[in-house]
């Protein structure tokens, strides 16, 4: 690719040989935001070579580096950023400014047992890692607040994409209406199967659970994008406002880090938001 590419409705640009996908509706607002690509970085295989997070087995010197080529590429402070230990939970984290910089050199350092953020406080980008779950930005023009969501099939079920719109309400006043969603790559259902366990845990959370899946012979493919479209929507957040890549990281994996795919041994994408 040269100077950049779309894929489905995600947007992705090239710049100082490092790959980011962005959103139209909050590029419009000047949103500084992002979703990193595997390409640009110095991590060996089976990181190569763009990983960014440090708790997945890579060199931590590799990674710090990674981030420094990611953020200067992007133009946001990488000594500020605010990382979290994710753990396919349903715990959500307001960032205030003695937050700046949790996690970005050190692993121990990030908020622990954590898997969404939220701030209102401008100049600390809020950044997590994925490679196959969903990332889910959202943005409170209104209100000037912002999150990024950390949604695998866990944190599907457990609703986190709803609970962080709630925790808006709570903190900053955000109206669902105002919000604009984006639904960054992860994987699709073109290729995520799961199991009876998983869809009783869908079953449980979602009165339409069943739209939600596509049963094939031996197995069944879950929709996480829909799914965590349709809490947005009954939340408030209208549709025209959520933004979805529709980007498989999966079928992509020579663009993006991809868990399934690679089997485990892989590194992470980071998805971001500042203000």
């Amino acid at each position: 690719m040269k100077g950049g590419a779309t894929l489905g409705t995600f947007s992705i640009q090239h710049r100082e040989g490092i790959w980011n996908g962005t959103f139209s509706h909050f590029s419009a607002f000047g949103l500084k935001h992002g979703v990193s690509a595997r390409l640009g970085g110095i991590s060996n295989e089976p990181f190569t070579s763009l990983n960014l997070a440090l708790h997945v087995g890579d060199d931590p010197d590799a990674v710090r580096t990674n981030r420094q080529l990611y953020c200067r590429a992007l133009d946001i402070p990488a000594a500020a950023l605010a990382t979290a230990e994710q753990i396919h939970g349903d715990s959500i984290h307001l960032i205030t400014a003695r937050d700046y910089g949790r996690g970005a050199v050190n692993y121990q350092e990030s908020l622990p047992q954590t898997d969404a953020l939220i701030t209102q406080v401008p100049g600390i980008p809020l950044m997590l890692f994925f490679a196959d779950c969903v990332p889910v930005l959202i943005f409170d023009p209104v209100q000037q607040a912002i999150a990024v969501v950390h949604a695998g099939w866990k944190g599907t079920v457990a609703l986190l994409a709803r609970k962080t719109i709630l925790a808006m309400q709570k903190y900053c006043q955000t109206q669902p209406e105002d919000c604009l969603v984006g639904i960054a790559p992860s994987i699709g259902p073109c290729c995520y199967k799961v199991d009876a366990p998983v869809i009783e845990r869908l079953r449980a959370s979602f009165v339409h659970w069943e739209s939600l899946l596509k049963e094939e012979e031996t197995h069944w493919k879950l929709n996480l994008w829909e799914a965590n479209r349709q809490q947005l929507r009954e939340m408030g957040v209208k549709d025209e406002n959520i933004i979805n890549s529709q980007v498989c990281t999966a079928c992509n994996s020579s663009l993006f880090f991809s868990y399934r795919k690679e089997q485990g041994k892989t590194g992470r994408l980071a998805a971001f938001i500042m203000l």
